[in-house]
């Protein structure tokens, strides 16, 4: 009776001893100096091996939080985690080291990463593939990704990432455009006036220069006239006029009817 299962527990004990083993030298492979650490880290993430780069920064970070490596670590490792497609790790990381070095002279680029992060939320695989109006979607992720450009646009202009970030915050404006846009015209489809009229006076205060400037325009002067506010409804066709003459409605407003990547 002891036979029977003598093989399968040789078996069972062998298996159990090679994971072991393989443990063993996975915990080796991160022992070792801030330098070894910083390096084996360094490397993965040039070679792509966003997820190995990780393990090393983790244990750096936890082995040796106060060297200079670290430091250098935390900020390699927000942008490993964005590489690695986890958004949420890369803002937390980011926002810990903005929290924790607030004038570090590279804090711009926690910010940067932190936009990109939020930004690379919006829209998902699905949208992009068929193309989806993304002015029908809440922008949550994209709210917060344009204000982490804006603050780092304002805080740090001379930046090296001010550039891109000023680029993307176009294309977040015109997207926060849009969406207060589809809202305000929901709401003046459903006889909503005072709702329509707060949205576009929203989308001409904060979003100015977006190309659905005319189309929120249009909807704030046609719910004044439903609300019989003649003055104000002729302040708002005057104001059109001045700035959009010669320009079709049609061609304002079309937010998402093109590749959001092909912006730049």
């Amino acid at each position: 009776m002891l036979n029977k299962f003598r093989t399968p527990l040789l078996v069972l004990a062998t298996t159990a001893l090679l994971a072991l083993g393989g443990c063993g030298n996975k915990n080796k492979d991160i022992i070792g100096s801030a330098d070894k650490l910083y390096e084996s880290a360094k490397r993965a993430s040039d070679n792509g091996n966003y997820r190995d780069s990780i393990a090393y920064y983790e244990a750096l970070e936890a082995r040796f939080p106060f060297s200079n490596q670290a430091k250098q670590g935390q900020l390699d490792l927000m942008y490993a985690y964005y590489r690695n497609a986890e958004p949420e790790s890369a803002i937390d990381q980011a926002d810990q080291f903005i929290r924790e070095n607030p004038a570090h002279p590279r804090v711009d680029y926690a910010y940067y990463i932190k936009g990109l992060a939020q930004f690379e939320r919006n829209p998902n695989f699905l949208e992009r593939w068929f193309n989806a109006d993304l002015s029908q979607r809440p922008p949550i992720d994209a709210r917060k990704s344009f204000q982490s450009f804006q603050t780092l646009v304002q805080r740090y202009p001379n930046s090296q990432y001010a550039a891109d970030s000023r680029q993307r915050m176009i294309f977040l404006r015109n997207r926060l455009a849009a969406y207060e846009v589809y809202v305000a015209d929901y709401y003046l489809k459903r006889g909503a006036y005072v709702g329509a009229i707060n949205r576009c006076k929203y989308t001409v205060e904060n979003y100015d220069g977006a190309p659905q400037m005319q189309h929120a325009l249009m909807i704030m002067s046609e719910s004044y006239k439903r609300l019989g506010m003649t003055d104000l409804a002729a302040q708002t066709d005057k104001v059109i006029q001045e700035n959009f003459a010669g320009v079709s409605p049609d061609t304002v407003g079309k937010v998402g009817k093109k590749s959001w990547w092909k912006f730049w």
